[in-house]
């Protein structure tokens, strides 16, 4: 594994790696990919080896660019005890991830500011508490877009943290779980789309309304009866998919007025997709993504008390996951993202196993690509989908087309190294997050990552027992020019 990544020496070589299996822009054919000073020179054929380059041949191995993950809570500063930067992006990379885009909630202070900013930088660096560099791959953050509450809202903040280097910004249209990270009504959203118009930069919005939940829990609460918050469908009665339906109709009647790009978070329902698809169909700038959870679990099959399924919107039932499926299938979903959203494990209240109580967010970081090659492979689905959902459209969402999310010249050398066949079982030391509780522990997957380069340089090895990380961190925060 290369350790030396300060050794000039390198630099000047010319590194080929081989594999039957590339997925180029072109699709999934036997290739070169020439590497040099950390970016991609070239992609030529299997048989063109240069004289003078170094050969990696990886046999019939997969090579694919590396994942790009634009929805994570990294939670540093301030609540590094739920996650931080160094366990958040060592399990990325031993994922294949190697950009992050963290959200701008669950840290303390939130992304709200561009001081806010400086001291997630000074965390990320290290600098905040005397140690070394955290992040093990490449990183930005969403700036936050909030409602008049806690914090008073922060329009006059948006346009400099645009010139800080945000990719774009995150707002809730219901309560976020943090009450300081407010959400925003419709008028609010109106006056940072209109802020953030001559920017285009896009806003990214947690579409569920307040109404229909708020009408929701009170009629599960007036039920005759006891009321179990233990079972998974009274959570689930509580989250309906109205909340989200009317959510994004909003969402898309204001597209209609503005011309700020917007993406919708973590899409659980299907019920909404044929609104979506109108919208697309008549050239509004509405992009979607879901998460690997909404796409492998189904609400019939969630025990009571199993809080480590908690998330919000919630999971559904098996007949909407296909639903999701095929959405992604025809492009009325654009990418898949974690929404990996950690907390300690006493705040997931699994000793009541009450629904009502625990936090909601699901622990996946690293898992989505086997999770979603799992399921799109039993699918019919192939490799150039995969790399498309979790590494091209996540870039392109952060601005980072022409850099990452494809192996093609002048991109960083950003690779992984597949073993598609093999099959494994989560165990708790797969988990390199802070805290290993995970829905995905003893879920038998398909896809194993052998290897994860950032910019050439080897940052996980994952042929030997629990895999090895590189001993240093070689990440860098990513900051969006316009």
């Amino acid at each position: 594994m290369a350790q030396g990544a300060g050794e000039s020496w390198k630099s000047t070589l010319t590194w080929a790696f081989r594999s039957t299996r590339v997925v180029t822009q072109e699709g999934l054919r036997p290739a070169i990919v020439l590497v040099k000073a950390g970016r991609i020179v070239d992609v030529t054929d299997w048989n063109d080896v240069s004289a003078s380059a170094h050969l990696r041949d990886y046999g019939d191995y997969v090579l694919m660019p590396g994942l790009v993950d634009t929805h994570v809570h990294i939670n540093e500063p301030g609540r590094t005890h739920w996650e931080g930067f160094k366990t958040a992006t060592q399990a990325a990379a031993a994922g294949g991830v190697t950009t992050l885009v963290d959200m701008p909630l669950n840290c303390v202070p939130e992304t709200i500011s561009v001081e806010a900013l400086e001291a997630k930088r000074a965390a990320a660096a290290g600098r905040d508490n005397g140690l070394d560099a955290q992040a093990w791959v490449d990183w930005m953050t969403w700036g936050g877009v909030v409602g008049n509450g806690g914090s008073g809202g922060n329009d006059g903040d948006l346009p400099r943290l645009v010139d800080a280097g945000v990719p774009g910004f995150k707002c809730f249209l219901v309560h976020s779980g943090i009450d300081t990270f407010a959400w925003t009504d419709e008028a609010q959203l109106r006056k940072a789309l209109a802020a953030l118009r001559n920017f285009g930069l896009p806003l990214l919005a947690h579409a569920e309304l307040a109404g229909p939940i708020k009408r929701a829990t009170a009629q599960v609460n007036s039920n005759e009866g006891f009321v179990d918050w233990r079972r998974y469908e009274t959570y689930l009665a509580s989250r309906p998919d109205q909340a989200e339906v009317e959510a994004i109709e909003l969402l898309i009647g204001l597209a209609v007025i503005f011309d700020t790009p917007l993406h919708i978070v973590h899409l659980a329902t299907a019920q909404a997709l044929p609104a979506l698809k109108r919208a697309r169909q008549a050239g509004l700038k509405i992009t979607v993504e879901t998460c690997p959870q909404y796409l492998w679990f189904a609400a019939e099959d969630i025990p009571d008390g199993a809080t480590e399924l908690k998330c919000a919107p919630p999971i559904r039932n098996a007949a909407n996951r296909e639903a999701l499926w095929q959405g992604l299938r025809e492009g009325a979903i654009d990418m898949i993202a974690t929404d990996h959203s950690p907390c300690p494990p006493e705040m997931k209240h699994r000793d009541t196993g009450r629904f009502d109580h625990a936090w909601g967010g699901i622990a996946s970081l690293g898992l989505a690509l086997p999770v979603v090659w799992t399921g799109l492979s039993q699918r019919g689905g192939g490799l150039e989908l995969l790399t498309r959902w979790l590494s091209t459209e996540p870039a392109r969402l952060a601005g980072l087309t022409g850099r990452k999310g494809a192996l093609a010249p002048g991109y960083d050398a950003d690779l992984v190294v597949l073993q598609p066949e093999a099959e494994w079982t989560v165990g708790e030391d797969d988990l390199r997050f802070r805290h290993k509780i995970s829905p995905y522990l003893g879920a038998r997957l398909r896809g194993r990552v052998l290897e994860t380069y950032l910019r050439g340089e080897c940052i996980f090895w994952g042929r030997s027992e629990g895999g090895r990380m590189d001993l240093k961190a070689h990440g860098q925060e990513l900051r969006r020019t316009l």
